[in-house]
């Protein structure tokens, strides 16, 4: 082979290898989306918290903001759940059978303003 077919074949065999190595490469960071891309949250999640036997079941757990807790009353007279601090919010009472629901903003501790010795929290994972 001549001297120049074989610098033109060098020539292109360099430059096809320079351009799969530049496609494998990283884009610059101004270019990189996958940075960019907002944290996905968890689907929000529904905790029951069971009234029996005149107690919270379980009587503390571990939620996320924006989880749901629902109270049911399995016990045999009525019942409410009341933010115990502040009385920031609280059930309507729940007689045998009747539940209520809570979206979780933030911690707290609660108690049933009727039977003032049942007491529960629920705090922020």
């Amino acid at each position: 082979m001549s001297a120049v077919i074989m610098l033109i074949r060098s020539s292109l065999m360099i430059l096809v290898s320079l351009f799969f190595l530049n496609g494998c490469s990283s884009p610059p960071e101004e270019y990189n989306t996958t940075s960019q891309i907002p944290e996905e949250k968890p689907a929000p999640s529904l905790y029951i918290v069971q009234i029996e036997q005149m107690k919270f079941f379980p009587s503390s757990i571990s939620v996320n903001a924006g989880d749901t807790i629902m109270w049911v009353n399995n016990d045999m007279v009525a019942h409410d759940v009341t933010e115990e601090k502040n009385k920031s919010w609280s059930s309507s009472l729940l007689q045998p059978g009747k539940s209520w629901k809570l979206v979780v903003k933030e911690s707290a501790d609660y108690y049933c303003s009727i039977h003032v010795v049942m007491k529960g929290s629920f705090g922020i994972k």
